[in-house]
């Protein structure tokens, strides 16, 4: 997990995870991993999010644009990113991404084998509000 608050104030900061997709986290044919999984994920960056940021975990408000643009796989190798991108008094609008930076080779290769992807693909997009505690200052 790695942050980065710009000088200009909080808006920009990024907060990155990165995560491996388990085998049994597949749901459909060809290890395809359901879009809630992509979901679940941005629920954590934002949460790390609002600690760095407000020191409260934050509560997930709203999706305002969900984009499901490439399938992730169990096997893949994921980069989750959320960037502020606006902040109200306890209001924060963040951008999220979903990477796929690495994938596992399909079955008829060398038992384990994997790739990495390049240049990554975008596998999910949105933009989501979170909600946090008024400032205590």
């Amino acid at each position: 997990m790695s942050t980065n608050q710009t000088t200009e104030g909080r808006v920009g900061t990024t907060v990155t995870h990165r995560r491996y997709v388990p085998y049994s986290h597949a749901h459909y044919a060809g290890n395809l991993v359901d879009g809630a999984y992509s979901l679940g994920l941005f629920g954590d960056v934002a949460t790390e999010m609002c600690i760095v940021l407000d020191g409260d975990e934050g509560l997930f408000a709203s999706y305002s644009d969900v984009q499901f643009k490439a399938p992730v796989r169990a096997g893949d190798v994921l980069v989750i990113t959320a960037t502020l991108v606006r902040e109200g008094t306890r209001s924060r609008v963040m951008d999220f991404a979903v990477h796929v930076v690495g994938r596992g080779a399909p079955t008829e290769a060398a038992p384990g084998a994997a790739e990495v992807l390049e240049p990554p693909v975008v596998a999910t997009t949105a933009t989501g509000t979170v909600v946090v505690p008024p400032a205590s200052r």
